[in-house]
């Protein structure tokens, strides 16, 4: 059940921004406001925000409005899902695609921590292909560890997005429609 698209096939990604701190509305309307979104499509409501578009372009906006945030120092954390090559949702998924060009990458260093799970739908061998992906996760340079229903990854943001890309492109190419969950953390008072 591969996927004809391969890495070209649009990505949605549904995300809520939170801010530890009294200045939380500031820090996550800059957050959004520094971060280049030509190369998708993106709507902000009052209960979270969603990025569609090319897969490189999708990731690379959320991991630069999750930068900006967290590169304020605050306590941050940002939980979403990313979802690829729903049956219901195609057709409409093509029409208002952007042709994109991956949206630039900042060159910081920020230390995080990670969840996610993996979710390959309409397959029989799911669990050989969540399983092959995570595996090779450590390859991305994040250390990754078993948890209760996901896998952790700690390390830098840059490396933390690159493996939950390449474990969804992965992932999607085998599977067709697949979900993956994840939850990320900077700043936590709670890692001093």
């Amino acid at each position: 059940m591969g996927n004809a698209y391969g890495s070209r096939q649009p990505v949605g990604c549904q995300f809520n921004l939170s801010v530890m701190s009294d200045d939380f509305v500031d820090v996550i309307l800059s957050a959004l406001e520094k971060t280049e979104t030509a190369e998708v499509m993106m709507e902000t409501d009052d209960v979270s925000s969603w990025v569609h578009g090319p897969i490189s372009d999708v990731f690379a906006v959320v991991e630069l409005i999750y930068l900006n945030a967290a590169q304020t120092g605050r306590h941050v954390a940002m939980s979403g899902t990313f979802s690829a090559g729903c049956p219901g949702a195609q057709e409409e998924d093509d029409s208002k695609t952007p042709a994109g060009s991956t949206a630039p990458r900042r060159d910081v260093a920020q230390q995080a921590r990670c969840k996610f799970a993996l979710y390959p739908l309409g397959t029989g061998d799911y669990m050989e292909i969540i399983q092959s992906r995570i595996n090779t996760a450590a390859d991305e340079g994040v250390k990754v560890s078993a948890g209760h229903g996901a896998t952790r990854l700690d390390g830098d943001v840059r490396d933390i997005f690159n493996a939950l890309e390449s474990a969804f492109l992965k992932v999607q190419e085998a599977a067709g429609h697949t979900a993956m969950t994840f939850t990320l953390s900077s700043n936590s008072p709670s890692n001093r």
